[in-house]
Parts: C-alpha cells; structure tokens; sequence
C-alpha cells in the first residue's frame, strides 16, 4: 500500500465531504428568506440520492467490466463481487477509491441546487438529478462516451 497516496485521498475525500454542508449553507444563505430550508434540504437530499446511486450502480458502471466497450457492466451492483480491500494498480484500496469518487458524485448534483433553487419543483429537481447523474456515470466513466 502507498502510505503517501492513501493519505491523501482521505484528506481529499474529508474535504470535500465538508463542502456539502458549507454549499448548503452558502446557497441558503444566497436565497430569499422563503426558500433557505427548502434550499438546505434540496443540497442534502440530493447528496443522499447520489450516495444511493453511487453504490446502487455508479461504481458498477464506471468501473466494474465493459458492456461494449462503452461503459462498465451491472455486475457490481450494490457493489457486489467488488472487493473492496484489495488494492487498485496505485497500491490504494479500492474501498478508498471508491469513496472519494463518491464524494465528488455526491457534491456535483449539489452544486446544481443552488442554480434552480425556487425556480423548479422538487419532484422534478430529484427525477432530473437521478437520470443526469445516470447519465454523467455513463458518460464519463474510463470506458466513457465522452
């Protein structure tokens, strides 16, 4: 194991996990009176529903396989057959590569919040964050579209 590498994707990973109350914070702070808790619970809603994604199937269609040649397979569903102490070819665990992956699936949807806060319903603003998350998972991953 690096010692070096695994220190710093903890640090990494801690720093941007604090981000998300921070833009919550920061957004509430930006709105109208109205919406500071509305926007506050926007962000952390939609942090929870990426974290549900991520392990649902975004570490299986970024990086568990290859369907096609495109984007990974739903093998690793709900993180099935990942094994999660072994090391990637950095020598950092693989169960640390997946957190801070997820910490950065966590904090994009987020950020979007604060664009549309008031201006959409909520039930709109979880579907669009589901299906484009989906779709970032699918388009960016190492076998990505894009």
């Amino acid at each position: 194991m690096n010692a070096a590498n695994t220190v710093f994707l903890i640090f990494s990973s801690v720093l941007v996990l604090f981000m998300t109350p921070g833009l919550a914070f920061f957004y509430g702070g930006l709105g109208s009176k109205k919406n500071v808790v509305n926007t506050m619970t926007s962000v952390y809603i939609m942090c929870g529903l990426a974290v549900l994604l991520w392990i649902l199937v975004g570490y299986s269609l970024s990086f568990v396989g290859d369907a096609g040649g495109f984007f990974g397979s739903l093998n690793g569903f709900l993180l099935h057959g990942v094994k999660l102490t072994a090391l990637t070819s950095t020598r950092i665990p693989t169960s640390l590569y997946l957190l801070f992956q997820m910490m950065f699936a966590v904090i994009t949807p987020a950020l979007f919040v604060g664009a549309v806060v008031g201006r959409m319903r909520f039930r709109f603003l979880l579907a669009f964050t589901a299906l484009w998350s989906i779709f970032i998972l699918l388009s960016f991953s190492p076998h990505g579209l894009g």
